[in-house]
């Protein structure tokens, strides 16, 4: 199953990229013997599209057709780490070819996207920068592909 980060905005050099690049290594490496994977990136250009609306129709031409889609929301529900592992799991189980996580720019996402997503997640009632909470997601994922691997990343 593979799984997409569509994020609005540019993720330049830094440590932001830097902890991004290795987690996705990271989950490409322990997610390939678990049928996920690989783990992908797609960047929306904030300045071609600056309203959420048009944010909106951007993230969805870069998820995949048939995709499960995952909005990164506020509002969301809030999920442990095993929580997340065992829907991935379950998802990959099922059939899903893809699962696309979208993550709106600086005002969030389009209420209409949010609603049309299978899931709304929430990393809780703090304000994260949107840049941060890739790295955050990507983090997550590869958390989650060790706990399905039943490795000791994850201390319970």
């Amino acid at each position: 199953m593979r799984l997409q980060i569509c994020a609005v905005g540019r993720l330049r050099g830094g440590p932001e990229r830097a902890l991004l690049d290795d987690y996705r290594a990271r989950f490409d490496k322990t997610g390939r013997a678990l049928s996920l994977g690989p783990l992908s990136e797609h960047q929306i250009d904030d300045r071609k599209a600056a309203a959420p609306p048009a944010q909106a129709e951007a993230l969805l031409r870069a998820v995949p057709d048939g995709a499960r889609l995952v909005a990164l929301d506020e509002r969301g529900a809030l999920k442990g780490s095993l929580a997340l592992a065992d829907l991935l799991a379950r998802w990959r189980d099922d059939g899903a070819q893809d699962v696309a996580f979208v993550i709106g720019g600086a005002d969030g996402l389009d209420p209409a996207l949010v609603a049309r997503a299978d899931l709304a997640l929430s990393f809780g009632p703090m304000v994260w920068p949107h840049m941060l909470a890739r790295v955050m997601l990507a983090e997550q994922l590869y958390r989650a592909a060790t706990i399905l691997a039943g490795t000791p990343y994850h201390r319970v």
